[in-house]
């Protein structure tokens, strides 16, 4: 660890250049603090990029990657069927590795990562990158000074177009996980209790919409919508509570807050249909790249051999609640949440 903390930059390896590892691969390249060292993917033409313009040494197999290579770190952004395979090889090398949600596609694969990361003392780190978006982390901070005195609820909505590049999971692991996660995270809880519905319409072979309820102790209640069938992307959060209605706009990065007003005086849409406007101000956010400041908390933890930003333990926590919300559409009732335990080294 000594020699790590005292390069001038870090050695990194970036397993998968699909639609995310090229993000990865444009934000490593315009870091001066590491050095793309080498990368992985089975497309050749996918590795010409990252070896041509950046000197990155090319593989086809991230695990040959591992073995020839002397890393500092590793980034999985590989289908997520891979990410077990391909973390688990770098946690048994010990190297430290970010791992791009969802941390893996089962619970039990989620738990032997984290279960392995803590056994050989290696850093683990979550890729729940909402986490990082500035709108999300002035809302946080909002709700743990006590703007609200109490949420009522937390309401979610994550849809677009039907992705034709990801067959291996459905919407609930790709894309849920990254809103139980972010509820988990504004409501300070893990549910009790949750209950969903899917439907499948196109994708050829897992569910595309999903709405889920989730119960946390308490009495906050989470609401979310996550679907492949939108045509526009559109990433939102609404957390209501008693002295008002916070929104996020996470596309926008954009927070705003409303209260109602004192005298509820009604307006007419078109002269007939009565509406009531809240008092809304727009809250002060600095615009900032996501990815960019996960990058930063993940280097900046291998460097001081502090604890991950966000640790492998919830992203497993996150893959859970995925997964819980698929057995409870599956059996059309609510199902109490179980803990995903870990054996702890």
């Amino acid at each position: 660890m000594s020699e790590i903390l005292h390069a001038a930059r870090l050695r990194v390896g970036l397993a998968g250049l699909g639609s995310m590892g090229r993000n990865h691969l444009r934000n490593l390249a315009a870091r001066d603090d590491v050095v793309l060292t080498a990368v992985a993917d089975p497309n050749e033409e996918a590795l010409v990029p990252a070896t041509n313009q950046l000197g990155a040494r090319p593989y086809a197999d991230p695990l040959d990657m591992l073995d020839a290579e002397r890393l500092d770190a590793l980034i999985v952004a590989a289908p997520t069927t891979f990410h077990h395979r391909i973390a688990l090889g770098a946690l048994e090398r010990g190297v430290p590795v970010l791992v791009e949600k969802p941390l893996a596609t089962t619970v039990a694969e989620g738990r032997e990562l984290v279960e392995e990361a803590e056994r050989r003392g290696v850093l683990l780190q979550a890729g729940h990158i909402e986490r990082f978006n500035p709108a999300v982390l002035a809302l946080g901070e909002r709700l743990r000074s006590g703007a609200l005195s109490r949420v009522f609820s937390i309401k979610t909505l994550r849809a677009g177009p039907f992705p034709a590049r990801i067959r291996d999971v459905g919407v609930a692991v790709d894309l849920a996980t990254h809103d139980v996660d972010i509820m988990c995270h504004l409501a300070g809880a893990r549910p009790d209790r949750v209950y969903a519905e899917t439907t499948q319409h196109i994708h050829t072979s897992h569910e595309d919409l999903v709405f889920g309820l989730l119960h946390f102790p308490g009495g906050v209640v989470g609401l979310l919508d996550v679907n492949w069938l939108t045509p526009e992307k559109q990433r939102r959060i609404t957390v209501l509570g008693e002295e008002g209605m916070f929104q996020v706009d996470y596309l926008s990065q954009t927070l705003t807050f409303t209260r109602g007003t004192a005298e509820l005086s009604p307006t007419y849409l078109d002269g007939y249909a009565p509406t009531f406007a809240g008092e809304t101000v727009r809250l002060p956010v600095t615009p900032a790249e996501p990815l960019r400041r996960e990058l930063d908390a993940f280097f900046d933890a291998i460097r001081s051999g502090g604890p991950a930003a966000i640790p492998g333990s919830d992203g497993l926590w996150a893959v859970a609640l995925a997964n819980l919300l698929l057995e409870a559409a599956a059996a059309h009732r609510p199902i109490a949440v179980r803990p995903p335990e870990v054996a702890h080294a």
